[in-house]
């Protein structure tokens, strides 16, 4: 699949090639399949206004941006400000800094602060409070806005039916998945793409 999917610009790899070798648990980096099929999706929606929960280096961040409108801006919210230096520094890299708000702290907290009406939102944080997040910024979308979410598959865990094995993240995406899937307000679908993406639609 990735031999056959656009290569990553050098920024993008060689950020990809940095978080491997330097930042813990790696393996929350978007990566190459992932990061193009967001910047296609961004391209194809072509969003205002975007809001990421979730920024790890920035990766994700740098590929939603691809299909920005003239003027638009997209929000991060990460907790770790430990990465802020990092992902600035790529985001620079990626000329994309001026069309960024980073925003370091409790997303909860921060989301209530934005004023602005989301064409298209991304949740890649933590999982215990994915419906949050999603109740949250459901009100902040758009009429025929997305919301992406990532990890809906929980490396396969979503799928074992001994709940003596569920921990406390996988029963926040089993709940939440029910709670996409039984929403009548939104059209979605889920994409078997790495760990799962959950696209939804605002009717």
């Amino acid at each position: 699949i990735e031999a056959h999917t656009q290569k990553e610009t050098p920024v993008l790899s060689d950020l990809n090639r940095y978080t491997y070798a330097n930042i813990l648990t790696p393996r929350m980096l978007a990566g190459h399949l992932q990061g193009q099929i967001l910047g296609m999706l961004s391209m194809m929606i072509k969003p205002k206004q975007v809001l990421e929960i979730g920024t790890y280096t920035g990766y994700s961040a740098i590929c939603l941006c691809k299909g920005l409108q003239d003027g638009g801006k997209l929000h991060t919210i990460d907790i770790n400000e430990e990465l802020e230096e990092m992902a600035k520094s790529y985001f620079d890299k990626a000329d994309v800094t001026d069309k960024i708000e980073f925003l370091i702290g409790n997303a909860i907290e921060i989301i209530p602060t934005i004023n602005e009406t989301f064409d298209l939102v991304y949740i890649d944080a933590d999982k215990e409070n994915y419906i949050k997040y999603f109740d949250m910024t459901y009100d902040k979308l758009k009429t025929g806005g997305y919301i992406i979410s990532d990890n809906v598959l929980w490396s396969g865990k979503v799928l074992d039916k001994n709940k003596d094995n569920w921990d406390a993240d996988t029963i926040a995406i089993r709940e939440f998945n029910e709670k996409v899937q039984n929403d009548d307000r939104i059209e979605n679908v889920l994409f078997p793409v790495r760990d799962g993406l959950m696209i939804a639609r605002k009717k």
